[in-house]
């Protein structure tokens, strides 16, 4: 053979192994594809710093599988960030390929070699194109040889979620718009009807609809903060939040913020937009921000037809008369198809057999119609005989109609003075049901009736037992330390079976109840301890240990209940509740100046006690308005010290992802660093602001423009010497001791200062506030510097007064 044929033999097997190492290199997860490789399978696509992959999943127990991109977190399920065939499943990627093509356009092909998705794009190709995954998930497809040459990008197809490096804007040379859209449930990768897009008239919003249902927005960007959610642009673990604009494209985007923490935006199927954080210690992501911060905010969350509840667990119930549309979707939480009529209305405009059903306490849906008509009893009869007209109300004078389908009808609670009644058209065979139901109920009453000597001979036995127990109160023994260990038949007995619940928070629900002494106290119902077989020796060690712990301002603990894995704790009654209901609530009489000082030198001196006086040193975690409880002369006395202890690991789970909480929590909760009694500093330094605006620091609730972001107010006016009695609760009309106003202000933007070892102790807070001391330098938050000075350094940690679930 001729040394030129060798050679060239050479060349041939060469080229041969490098293609055949090439696919090798697929198969195990590299982070390039070139043209005819393909992957199947189970094979992925790694990104190289090895945070992403792509490849096929099944979301939950649907049986489809799509190709998607995921974090390789280890965590339970995977957090997928982007679907490619989100509309068009495959059922089994063994025998299908996700493979380049030679035009350069990466295609997905079923068995049959079907084409079941594509990139499309039309642009020229060279022989040197490749797929690549990157370092921040983002999918492309370019020239090896140039890398400037980019010829398709899934940042410019997001699906529902809003990555660092990613764009929320539009594409003005594809005449493309990048929005989210979440997806229909966990089961199902397909768009809903939500989405998140950019305003397109050139004010820089960011918006989010059901379909051409407007229902949230940022409000317009100035070039540093957005105008109703300055936090996004002063959240620390975001950087670089920018709107780019030119002749190509215009769009919003971010950096990653904090080296080591990754972060997110999604639009999940509830129609909130949220962001989440992970840590290396964390074992699941962390809820940080959501909005709208009530899922009910969300327009037609739960469909036509039905009425939505933010204080119920299940969300979402039909409306008298309706049932869900499809059962199925309701299980998993997707509500999009609402509800359907149980039976046909009969109305043909003259021979009417529907009927009204009344839905009381209730926000007004949208959409109604208003008649001139000057008494209910027309109003009602105008809707009977409009056979479109499927709701009316007379309110405040006025005859509402909704025509056809109802959407975003608000359940309030019973004691919500603005709730309002609402009469639902239905059959009249399913009022004739209800009615028979009735009758039913009549009939079980003359059987009791019938059976009433044998209740009695019931009774009489019962009360003879009681009586030769003459000697039980409401207590089954001592405790220890004053405590007592109360039987659970006489927890219930006091409460009335639970019924008249005080509140609800991530630990649990508090009862009021009366014992048989007529003294009035709280039960505290927990959840989540844990259920060890030492659980009850070491339940009441830990409320016996509690039980000692005495002042002035700390509610004292009266003894505690066992019963299964439920635990109770007993508390005394106060009837004045806790400072939320004083300070936010705009139907109670406000709080003067005179006691909202002495609440906030009450409870810090309460903390002081816990923090410095006590054996050993007793970490809140919850520092917060509802944990403060006020008595009969409105002293404040701190609730809930020492469940930190009590709850052990699931303290920290549950109190970073709790509604209403995060809002008042240290940086290092999130960051994953030891906590200190510095973190109970800080959160009470923003209650201590609340106290001086009298509304939340951050109120979603403000239709006056007056929603920014209260401790930023602060720092700025008291970095630039300004008038401090400006931030004053306006209701108090400037009553208020300016000196003092003054000190309240500089010790909070002190308590609140990003690293613990910047903030004051309680002890030192205490001697401030009663004028023993005083704030030589009032330095100002780091995270509060980017507002006050005019740049956009993003390191807050703050929230809204929210969901749901979350937030900055």
């Amino acid at each position: 053979m001729s040394p030129a044929k060798i050679k060239l033999l050479y060349y041939f097997l060469v080229l041969l192994i490098s293609v055949f190492v090439s696919e090798i290199s697929v198969c195990n997860g590299l982070d390039t594809i070139r043209p005819g490789q393909f992957l199947s399978g189970n094979q992925t696509l790694s990104s190289q710093n090895g945070t992403f992959e792509l490849g096929f999943f099944s979301p939950g127990a649907s049986g489809n599988y799509y190709i998607g991109i995921w974090y390789t977190i280890s965590l339970p399920n995977k957090t997928v960030v982007w679907v490619a065939n989100r509309e068009q499943p495959v059922s089994d990627p063994s025998y299908c390929q996700l493979k380049l093509l030679q035009d350069g356009n990466l295609v997905l092909l079923n068995q049959s070699k079907t084409r079941i998705w594509s990139t499309n794009s039309d642009r020229e190709a060279a022989n040197s194109t490749v797929v690549m995954l990157l370092d921040n998930g983002n999918l492309i497809i370019k020239d090896a040889l140039d890398l400037s040459n980019v010829l398709w990008q899934s940042f410019d197809y997001p699906t529902d979620h809003w990555l660092p490096g990613g764009k929320v804007g539009r594409n003005k040379l594809m005449n493309l718009k990048q929005k989210l859209t979440p997806w229909r449930s966990a089961e199902n990768p397909a768009a809903n009807l939500f989405s998140v897009e950019v305003e397109e008239n050139g004010t820089s919003h960011v918006l989010m609809w059901n379909q051409t249902k407007l229902y949230w927005s940022t409000g317009e960007w100035n070039g540093q903060i957005f105008q109703f959610v300055p936090e996004i642009a002063l959240n620390r673990y975001i950087k670089n939040l920018r709107y780019v604009d030119n002749e190509n494209e215009s769009y919003f985007t971010y950096e990653l913020g904090v080296p080591g923490v990754l972060t997110r935006f999604l639009i999940d199927s509830t129609g909130q937009l949220k962001q989440f954080i992970w840590g290396v210690n964390f074992t699941m992501w962390a809820s940080f921000w959501a909005r709208p911060s009530q899922q009910c905010e969300v327009y037609a969350y739960c469909g036509a037809f039905s009425s939505c509840n933010n204080m119920e667990r299940t969300l979402c119930k039909c409306l008298p008369g309706f049932q869900p549309t499809v059962p199925k979707n309701w299980m998993l939480e997707d509500h999009t198809d609402g509800c359907i009529r149980k039976s046909p209305l009969q109305c043909d405009g003259e021979d009417v057999y529907d009927t009204f059903s009344v839905v009381s306490k209730v926000r007004f849906p949208d959409d109604a119609v208003i008649l001139p008509l000057s008494n209910a009893s027309d109003c009602r009869l105008a809707c009977l005989r409009n056979c479109s007209c499927s709701a009316h109300a007379y309110d405040d004078g006025r005859c509402l109609h909704w025509i056809g389908d109802l959407f975003s009808t608000l359940q309030l609670p019973s004691d919500d003075t603005t709730g309002r009644d609402i009469y639902i058209r239905i059959s009249a065979s399913d009022q004739e049901v209800a009615s028979g139901g009735k009758s039913k109920s009549r009939t079980v009453w003359i059987i009791v009736g019938a059976t009433a000597g044998i209740c009695i001979i019931i009774i009489l036995i019962v009360l003879v037992i009681r009586r030769r127990r003459k000697s039980r109160k409401d207590i089954s023994e001592p405790l220890g330390n004053s405590l007592m260990l109360f039987k659970f038949r006489d927890l219930r007995a006091a409460t009335k079976n639970f019924s008249e619940k005080l509140g609800e928070g991530g630990f649990g629900c508090v009862f009021k109840g009366t014992l048989p002494s007529s003294s009035v106290i709280a039960v505290k119902r927990l959840k989540n301890i844990s259920q060890e077989k030492d659980q009850e020796k070491q339940f009441r060690a830990e409320v016996s240990t509690i039980g000692t712990i005495q002042h002035i301002n700390l509610v004292p603990l009266r003894g505690s209940c066992l019963k299964d894995s439920t635990k109770f704790l007993v508390y005394d009654y106060f009837v004045n509740g806790s400072i939320d209901s004083k300070l936010f609530s705009k139907d109670s009489k406000t709080l003067d100046w005179k006691t909202r000082y002495k609440i906030a030198i009450g409870t810090a001196r309460g903390l002081a006690y816990l923090h410095e006086k006590c054996r050993d040193c007793i970490i809140h975690c919850d520092i917060k308005p509802e944990n403060i409880l006020l008595d009969t002369e409105f002293n404040p006395k701190i609730a809930d010290f020492g469940l930190a202890k009590l709850l052990g690991r699931e303290f920290s789970r549950v109190l970073t992802t709790a509604r209403g909480t995060r809002g008042y929590l240290a940086p290092e909760w999130i960051s994953g660093e030891p906590i200190t009694s510095k973190a109970d500093v800080f959160s009470f330094g923003m209650l201590l602001l609340e106290m001086v605006s009298g509304r939340r620091n951050r109120d979603e609730t403000s239709t006056d423009g007056s929603n920014d972001y209260f401790p930023a107010r602060v720092a700025k006016t008291i970095n630039n010497d300004e008038e401090v009695m400006s931030l004053l609760d306006q209701r108090l009309e400037g009553r208020a001791d300016e000196e003092e106003v003054s000190r309240v202000c500089k010790v909070g933007c002190w308590c609140i200062q990003d690293e613990e070892k910047n903030r004051p102790s309680m002890g030192h807070v205490v001697q401030i506030l009663e004028g023993l001391s005083e704030v030589a330098v009032y330095p100002i938050p780091k995270f509060l510097e980017g507002f006050v000075d005019g740049n956009t350094e993003p390191i807050a940690f703050m929230e809204g007064s929210s969901s749901s679930t979350l937030s900055v």
